[in-house]
């Protein structure tokens, strides 16, 4: 059976383009790492914030991210080839390796609930201030108090690095080198997921590795992230090239499992694994039986490692202290924001920020129920179908056989979308967290600029020693966020309007 047409806007670029990202690229991960040095998230020693390199600082990160953003959209068709897309992005990654932190000081709270742990206290009973931890001072102020929102099995890690590092530089290093593993993990799942959902795997690659955000906030930034992505990604390639197999299905599980322990935020995909992990027809019976056996190989990762870590589920609870930081690259937040500043106009004060927060919440539940929903229906219509009038047998076993073909990129669509949506409608957005959906989404999406083009805004929010511009624009932030996402809403539900009047019937 021919193999699916090209995404739209796929093609190879020239030699002469190809080229110029390349170095143009390089040159601007190298102005990034210098801006790093000169004003970046480094290690404090009083509590006094080090001013860093004041304009000289600004102007050189800017100016090198916007050759490394310049660089990765002119070839977001596609790179030359798969292997040209691995050595690019590796390439880029080379000065980031030698930069400080940068970006935010993540990696410095990092460290301290390592600390905390290795030294016999509950990361999710106390911050880091209060456990003593030597290092606090280069923690961000609004973390130091904040219990840690992250899984035990990073907890575990954590507690590694700082025992291997024996001290705070050698505990970033072994940081750096985790996240490093996490990248080079989901690097090698990238093709094998391409492939199953129909998409060349040369744009794919160069989608989700050449990115200014991986190479900043996963690599040079030490984030969590890169490991919870590796482990995501593994697990998603275990159900496509092996789906209704108990084994397989367990290992698999087991994979995203410990993806959720590392973020909770991972958990949005495991409904969109189960599509994956049924072969042939979709039934209910089908679900349960391979789903069944995914949902169990996550449960028991996620006991094991809560218990074997000793502190059981606590880190649910750390999980609520998360949106502590409100900013308006979050929409509910956004329009929270504007809420009170309505509100301040006719002398009042709403606080609608909590509100809104909960309702994106409650939007969330829904918009992932209905991705899945979409995707369940539309993986079981061709099998439901009767032969009849007009419509042969070989008519209906070829659309069930191409339905069939198409399971991966459905489930694998399904899953980047539910984590756009995450991202969108959760109570903080950080720009690390749109590698969430990217790295699915480059491998399954058809069209690209409606997710690229928003991750190349991103790499634009953050300053080398982590402030977020969006403190210093926070009420036009919000007014421009707020509008967007109204006009956005009515665009969509003009849309289903439409679709719903074409519809016979």
């Amino acid at each position: 059976m021919p193999g699916p047409p090209p995404p739209p806007g796929v093609r190879s670029p020239s030699s002469g383009a190809a080229r110029s990202a390349r170095w143009a690229g390089l040159a601007g991960a190298v102005l990034l790492t210098v801006a790093g040095w000169l004003g970046g998230a480094l290690p404090r020693t009083t509590a006094v914030p080090d001013p860093g390199g004041g304009p000289w600082t600004v102007a050189l990160w800017l100016g090198g991210a916007g050759l490394m953003v310049g660089a990765w959209w002119a070839l977001r068709g596609g790179a030359p080839s798969t292997r040209w897309a691995y050595r690019t992005a590796g390439l880029w990654a080379l000065p980031l390796l030698a930069a400080p932190p940068l970006g935010s000081r993540d990696v410095y709270s990092y460290a301290c609930q390592g600390w905390t742990y290795a030294h016999g206290a509950d990361p999710y009973a106390t911050g880091v201030a209060g456990a003593g931890c030597p290092w606090v001072e280069s923690v961000a102020p609004i973390w130091r108090d904040t219990p840690a929102p992250y899984g035990p099995v990073f907890v575990l890690l954590a507690a590694f690095a700082v025992t291997l590092g024996g001290g705070l530089v050698g505990a970033i290093v072994a940081f750096r080198l985790l996240a490093v593993a996490g990248v080079l993990l989901a690097a090698g799942c990238l093709p094998g997921l391409a492939r199953a959902a129909g998409v060349p795997t040369r744009r794919a690659v160069w989608l989700a590795l050449a990115c200014p955000l991986l190479g900043v906030h996963l690599v040079a930034g030490a984030h969590n992230d890169a490991v919870m992505l590796g482990l995501l990604l593994s697990g998603l390639l275990v159900v496509v090239r092996r789906p209704g197999r108990a084994g397989s299905l367990l290992l698999a599980g087991a994979l995203l499992g410990l993806a959720v322990t590392v973020k909770a935020t991972a958990v949005v995909v495991l409904p969109f694994a189960a599509l994956a992990a049924v072969p042939g027809r979709h039934t209910v019976r089908a679900l349960l039986r391979d789903g069944g056996w995914l949902a169990g190989g996550a449960l028991g990762a996620v006991a094991v490692s809560s218990l074997l870590s000793g502190l059981g589920l606590g880190w649910v609870g750390g999980l609520t202290r998360s949106g502590d930081s409100e900013q308006w690259t979050s929409p509910p937040t956004a329009v929270g924001f504007v809420v009170d500043y309505a509100g301040g106009l006719l002398g009042r004060e709403p606080g609608a920020v909590p509100a809104t927060r909960a309702a994106g919440v409650l939007l969330l539940a829904v918009a992932v129920v209905t991705l899945w929903w979409r995707a369940w229906s539309g993986l079981r219509r061709p099998h439901q179908r009767r032969p009849g009038p007009g419509r042969p047998l070989d008519g209906v076993r070829q659309r069930a056989a191409r339905t069939d073909a198409a399971r991966p990129r459905v489930a694998l669509l399904g899953a980047g979308l539910a984590l756009a949506a995450t991202v969108v409608l959760a109570p903080v957005f950080h720009p690390w967290y749109a590698t969430w959906p990217l790295a699915l989404l480059a491998v399954a999406a058809r069209r690209t600029t409606w997710f690229v083009a928003p991750c190349a805004a991103a790499a634009f929010l953050t300053l080398p020693d982590g402030t977020n511009l969006a403190r210093l624009t926070k009420a036009p932030g919000a007014l421009a966020m707020t509008a967007l996402a109204v006009g956005l809403a009515a665009w969509g539900l003009l849309r289903l309007r439409r679709t719903g009047a074409a519809r016979p019937g």
